[in-house]
Parts: C-alpha cells; sequence; structure tokens
C-alpha cells in the first residue's frame, strides 16, 4: 500500500473488507436511491390551459397579455419597484429583464390540461382535443420554436399534458387521452425532448406504479427505449402526504416511479380543501401547505425529483389598485417559496408573469454579487467571513446556475465575478450533465 505501511495500524486489512462487504448492497441502494441533481433546467413555473383553450398562439398570447398588464399598471421600473418593494438598485435591472423575458420566452412550461380545467366532456371532444394537442405540440417542435434559443416566445420549451387522475372514475378516460396524445406525437416524428405529463389527485402508491406499468407498454408498443418517458406527480390528497400507516406516502411514490418521476407539484386548493380548510384561507403559505411541502422537500432530498409549488388563485385583473394588490400579494408568495427552496410554481393567468419573473430575477440578481463571492473564496480557500463547507458551495453554485437557466443574470457576468465556466459550476453543484 505504499506510504500507508509506513504507519502503525491495528486493525487487519480483512475488517476494511468486511465492513465494504456488508455495506456493499447499501452503496447500491444510495446510488440508485439518491442519484443527486439531474443536471438539467428547472422551469421557474408551469402554467396550465385548458385544452380547448390550448391554441398554437398561446405562448405568444400570455405574453402579449402580460406586456399588455405590465404596460398599463407599471410602465417603468420605478412604477414596478414602488408595487412591490424592490429595491432601487435593483429596479431597472429587473424591469428590463422581465420585459424581455416577456417578449423572447414569456411561458418556460406549459401543461394542457384535461383534468379540473378540463372537465368531463363527451369521449369524441376529449379524443379531438387530445389529438389537436399532440399535433400543435408536434407542429411547433417540428419548426425549432420549442427551443428556447429559437426566439419569438410562441412555444414553451416544457410542455404536455395533464391527464385525469388513476381513479377509478375516470382512470380509462385518463389512460386513452394520455395514449391518443403519445400516438400523435409519435405519429407525428417522435416525442419532444421537452416532453412533460402530470399525473394529478395520487392517494396511492400503486397507482403511481400503475403509470409505470402504462408508460412501459407505451415504450414496448413504439419501440421506445424502457424509460425514455417520465411524469410529475401532483401531491394534492392527504392520502399522498400521511398513509393509513401513518407513513410518509409520497416516498414511497418515488420509490414506485423507478426512476420515471421527475417533480412533485403541490396542488393548494385540493389539498387544502382534503385538509378542511375554508375556502377563503386557502393560500400556498397555510401551515396545512407548510406541513406538505416540508413533507415532499425531504422526500425528494437527494432522489433528483424537483419540487414545484401550486398557486394563487387571486388574479390581477380589473383597476389598477386591484391589480397591484393582486401582484403583491402573488410576488411575495413567490419570493416565499424561492426562501424556502421550491424554486418552482404554477402561473393561472398572463398577469401574473411579470411579477413571478420580477420575484425570480430580484431573488437571483440581490444575491449575485455575495454568492459569487463566496464561491469564489471557497475555490481558492481563502476563507472570509463566512466559512463554507462542499455543501453550501454546491448550494452556492445551484444559486447561479439557476439565476443563468432562467435568464436574472448572464453567463459573463458570472464569469466575470467567479472566474468559473458553466461546466465548472455544474462541477461543484454535483450536477450530472446529460450528454445528449
Amino acid at each position: 500500500m505504499g506510504q500507508q505501511e509506513s504507519v502503525a495500524t491495528s486493525l487487519a486489512d480483512t475488517v476494511r473488507e468486511g465492513i465494504g462487504a456488508a455495506l456493499a448492497q447499501v452503496d447500491a441502494d444510495l446510488a440508485r436511491r439518491y442519484p443527486g441533481d439531474p443536471g438539467t433546467r428547472q422551469p421557474v413555473h408551469t402554467v396550465y390551459v385548458p385544452g380547448d383553450v390550448f391554441a398554437a398562439d398561446t405562448v405568444r398570447s400570455w405574453g402579449d397579455q402580460a406586456l399588455a398588464a405590465l404596460d398599463e399598471h407599471a410602465p417603468d421600473a420605478a412604477a414596478l419597484a414602488a408595487v412591490l418593494g424592490i429595491p432601487d438598485a435593483l429596479a431597472a435591472e429587473v424591469h428590463d429583464r422581465v420585459r424581455a423575458k416577456l417578449t423572447r420566452e414569456p411561458v418556460e412550461d406549459l401543461r394542457i390540461d384535461f383534468e379540473d380545467g378540463y372537465g368531463p366532456r363527451p369521449d369524441a371532444e376529449e379524443d379531438e382535443a387530445a389529438a389537436r394537442a399532440a399535433a400543435l405540440v408536434a407542429a411547433a417542435c417540428r419548426g425549432g420554436t420549442a427551443r428556447p434559443e429559437a426566439g419569438g416566445g410562441t412555444v414553451a420549451p416544457y410542455m404536455g399534458i395533464r391527464m385525469k387522475c388513476m381513479e377509478a372514475a375516470v382512470r380509462d378516460r385518463g389512460i386513452r387521452t394520455l395514449d391518443i396524445f403519445l400516438t400523435g406525437l409519435m405519429e407525428a416524428g417522435g416525442l419532444p425532448d421537452g416532453l412533460v405529463l402530470t399525473l394529478p389527485k395520487v392517494t396511492y402508491a400503486e397507482q403511481v406504479t400503475a403509470m409505470v406499468r402504462l408508460l412501459e407498454a407505451f415504450e414496448k408498443a413504439r419501440g421506445l427505449e424502457s424509460g425514455r418517458i417520465g411524469f410529475e406527480i401532483q401531491i394534492e390528497t392527504t392520502q399522498s402526504i400521511l398513509g393509513a400507516d401513518g407513513r410518509a406516502t409520497v416516498a414511497r411514490m418515488i420509490e414506485a416511479a423507478e426512476g420515471r418521476a421527475t417533480s412533485l407539484h403541490y396542488g393548494t386548493f385540493d389539498y387544502s380543501a382534503s385538509c378542511g380548510v375554508s375556502a377563503a384561507h386557502q393560500s400556498l403559505d397555510h401551515p396545512v401547505a407548510d406541513h406538505a411541502k416540508a413533507v415532499m422537500q425531504v422526500a425528494a432530498a437527494g432522489t433528483g425529483v424537483r419540487l414545484s409549488d401550486g398557486s394563487t388563485n387571486v388574479l390581477p385583473v380589473g383597476p389598477t389598485e386591484r391589480v397591484h394588490d393582486a401582484w403583491r400579494l402573488h410576488h411575495g408568495l413567490v419570493r416565499r417559496s424561492l426562501a424556502r427552496a421550491y424554486y418552482q410554481g404554477w402561473d393561472m393567468h398572463p398577469g401574473h408573469l411579470p411579477t413571478r419573473y420580477a420575484a425570480v430575477y430580484a431573488f437571483y440578481r440581490e444575491g449575485l454579487e455575495q454568492a459569487a463571492a463566496r464561491l469564489v473564496a471557497y475555490v481558492a480557500k481563502a476563507g472570509g467571513a463566512v466559512m463554507d463547507e462542499p455543501a453550501t458551495a454546491k448550494a452556492l453554485s445551484g444559486y447561479l446556475l439557476r439565476g443563468l437557466d432562467c435568464g436574472a443574470v448572464d453567463t459573463a457576468e458570472v464569469a466575470r465575478l467567479t472566474g468559473l465556466t458553466r461546466a465548472d459550476l455544474d462541477a461543484l453543484a454535483g450536477r450530472t450533465v446529460p450528454t445528449d
């Protein structure tokens, strides 16, 4: 063993080897269950649009409506800062970036909804809507407009559907809609890279297993690589947090997904209602919401399954004073989620987009210089006012990467402040970056 042989020890090599053998299964289990960050971009929000409303111009329409709301109710940086309490030093940069984002890429993730937002319809009508959704998504991807760099803000980089749940009353309908949608995509040329599927109202891990078997069957039928199709799990029932046996059901759901779960989405209103919270008090910041999201957070930590907060149903519509009140509420809720490491949420109306991006951009820009300085000190082992450990360096680099992904900060300014490349940040963040 080279130099180590000159150091006195008491234990035989067989002791170390025996411990290694005893823990081999644990090592394998840790690697399987907790692979870490997947290394892909996480959208800052998800927009839900009913299946019969979705159209080729939906994303651009949302962007235009959001820009119109900004122009009417906060026409310049000072006005937006005054409404939302953005520091003067950040106001111009945030305002300009929000406008640019609403022009270039107003929606990062769009879910065509065939569940609550769509409701029960005649089978022929839902069949037609599902086929139409597939055709529109496929056409956008063929044109290249699903890529953020394509410009124009016509299509979100992540798109897919929310099917009906696996409960008996709607199970067959949900399966058929998913089949029609995925088949339509395959017939039109294949599944897009940004495809996202959402399974709502999950109560038992067995329903997640059923979704896995369903996707396996589709992959086999269409000659796709096993595991090609992943899905989100919506956490909007009490049974998804705490099972009848007293165990945290959501952890079992992640396991039941067999590596296909991409994220957990908190469903604000269904979950609150299932806890008996009255309508006036159903909100992202209610204690029952915080409890559910804390359980989700711990269950998902290290698994590569990401988290998304829910939405507010207070819409920024009407006279300016009412819009400003709704904006302040939404902005505050988004900020609260970000501080609690929920980096994604739902937006229900085009008027929510200005405050979504204002909150996100201010969050990343206000901490940019401090995060960069701490990361530089860590890499240089130079010390400083804060002694950071590897776990904190991982969080700092992750913070910068999320800021880069959403457009809050630019590669050039991060490189100037840190001297680090994107690859350097990925390595510090522990990201396993896809090679394809």
